[in-house]
């Protein structure tokens, strides 16, 4: 990279730190010491004790969350999570979250503890009367200095009187003192027998570095796309009240290939968009891989599809560095998430390594990419049925040939394609899948402007979606804007290829906000 391509990137990081760090400033303005208290309990888990005696003002707070990475940037969902439990919800604006977009989340993504909410909910309800009688009947071990009913719940805590697993000094003051707090100790037990972990979500890493290219073979598309059903079974499309439409794959050559539809003149309905949230976005980005070499590039990617399905109303969730088992527990993680009966519609974007259908996880692992969509039929993920499910898949190849050029390209070899890769998309309706390539065109990432594909599609839902165009509509215009570009010596060209089962236009409502550069 030239210094002048560094020092780009490292203004740009840096106003994005401080972007982010004057939220946190305008944050702190609007809370009072009571509000620092409560921060402070709360992070007990997160923040050591040492460290939390040092912090007098939220500012502090916020600054052992950044270091301990409790808290970034690009995910900063535990301030939500804390904002939300202090009843400061009007803050939350500024991390852009809503009331509900937290409310939904909370089941599968909280931070803090079952044990440290049950304390703190148990605190708003001990009263200044009832915190003298619960000191007064402990008197003999309490220190006499005055204590705030948070502060005595932390000191019977930090003396190992009162755990997760030993609750029995806690209900005993409970029901000598305010007997129907013990309905919320029961609570607490009930959810503790029932607590099931969430995989946790992985943080963005790694700065963008030399650019290089991406691959999927012929055989690889004419697997993916080859055994896509040309019709589908028109019950699931009148169960909604419309007729199925056919859809027919061609590949034209190896140099463009085309998808066309056979559409009745009646005009195509429209998928729901108005349901309580617009759905989840999940974006893989795999940067570092055990045994293949480095993506350099991709943060760019996966920073603009966080800005544009966040902007179109997704609930956005990046994870990196993904391996083998760790995608799994992601899969079924958002295959059961209660969300998405409230949802619209559901994206999963893939950016890794790929080849013979399929992408690879960081440590290595070929993972047929049916069977990542697999997850989310009807039958598998019945709060998904009769809405629309994206997936854009960004792979590439991985060997770096020409390190000198900011552009590269990876040869492959087709044959020999593992039986276990030769699936297709799911053979139902409302699946559209976004490949990067056409058979036997390289897929480019770029050092400062990330990859064609996914730059395209940015850029081109910032503009349509506005313009209330469909997402067909959109990515009629990704294939003519990337198939028009090439690299520096005018030889490296790149087609993208969609295919889809979708029996209605995907139309995102227009977001209130426009979407900044």
């Amino acid at each position: 990279m030239t210094s002048q391509g560094q020092s780009l990137n490292s203004t740009l990081n840096d106003n994005c730190q401080v972007n982010f760090r004057a939220t946190l400033l305008s944050i702190n303005s609007c809370l009072g010491d009571q509000d620092v208290e409560r921060l402070k309990f709360l992070c007990r888990d997160s923040i050591t004790s040492k460290n939390l005696e040092k912090c007098g003002s939220a500012l502090d707070i916020f600054e052992y969350l950044l270091a301990e990475e409790c808290m970034t940037e690009e995910d900063p969902f535990f301030l939500a999570e804390l904002l939300y439990t202090i009843k400061q919800k009007v803050l939350l604006r500024h991390l852009r979250y809503t009331k509900e977009q937290v409310e939904n989340w909370l089941p599968v993504r909280r931070k803090v503890s079952l044990f440290r909410n049950l304390l703190y909910d148990l605190s708003e309800d001990i009263s200044s009367e009832n915190l003298k009688s619960m000191i007064f009947l402990l008197r003999e071990s309490i220190p006499k200095v005055q204590m705030t009913s948070l502060s005595f719940l932390a000191y019977l805590e930090k003396q190992e009187k009162i755990a997760e697993d030993n609750l029995t000094l806690l209900e005993d003051l409970c029901k000598k003192v305010v007997p129907n707090l013990m309905r919320k100790i029961d609570k607490y037990k009930r959810e503790k027998a029932s607590q099931v972990g969430a995989p946790p979500v992985a943080k963005e890493t790694e700065s963008l570095h030399q650019g290089e290219k991406e691959l999927f073979c012929r055989s690889d598309i004419n697997q993916l796309l080859g055994a896509l059903p040309v019709s589908w079974q028109e019950e699931q499309a009148q169960s909604n009240g419309d007729r199925a439409t056919p859809v027919s794959v061609e590949m034209l050559g190896s140099s463009v290939d085309t998808l066309t539809s056979e559409t009745s003149t009646k005009e195509t309905a429209v998928y729901r968009m108005n349901r309580k949230h617009r759905g989840y976005c999940v974006v893989v980005n795999n940067h570092s891989f055990t045994s293949l070499s480095k993506r350099r590039g991709t943060n760019k990617d996966a920073e603009c599809l966080r800005r544009v399905f966040q902007w179109l109303g997704f609930s956005v969730n990046i994870y990196v560095n993904v391996t083998k088992g760790r995608l799994e527990e992601v899969l079924q993680y958002f295959q059961t998430h209660p969300g998405h009966a409230d949802g619209d519609c559901f994206v999963f974007c893939v950016l890794t390594h790929g080849k013979f259908g399929a992408v690879y996880s960081s440590d290595g692992s070929l993972i047929p990419i049916r069977q990542i969509m697999s997850h989310f039929t009807a039958q598998k993920c019945p709060a998904l049925a009769h809405k629309p499910k994206l997936f854009f898949i960004q792979a590439c190849q991985g060997e770096e040939i020409q390190p000198s050029v900011s552009i590269e390209a990876d040869a492959v070899n087709p044959e020999h394609v593992p039986p276990s890769l030769q699936d297709s998309v799911p053979v139902e309706a409302d699946f559209l899948l976004g490949l990067a390539t056409v058979p036997g065109y390289v897929s480019f990432r770029h050092v400062e402007e990330g990859s064609w594909y996914i730059q395209s599609l940015y850029n081109h839902l910032k503009d349509l979606v506005p313009r209330q165009e469909d997402i067909l509509s959109i990515l009629t215009a990704v294939n003519d804007d990337v198939s028009r570009q090439a690299d520096k010596h005018g030889t490296k060209k790149q087609m993208p290829q969609p295919a889809f089962t979708l029996r209605k236009k995907v139309v995102f409502p227009v977001p209130q906000e426009e979407l900044l550069l």
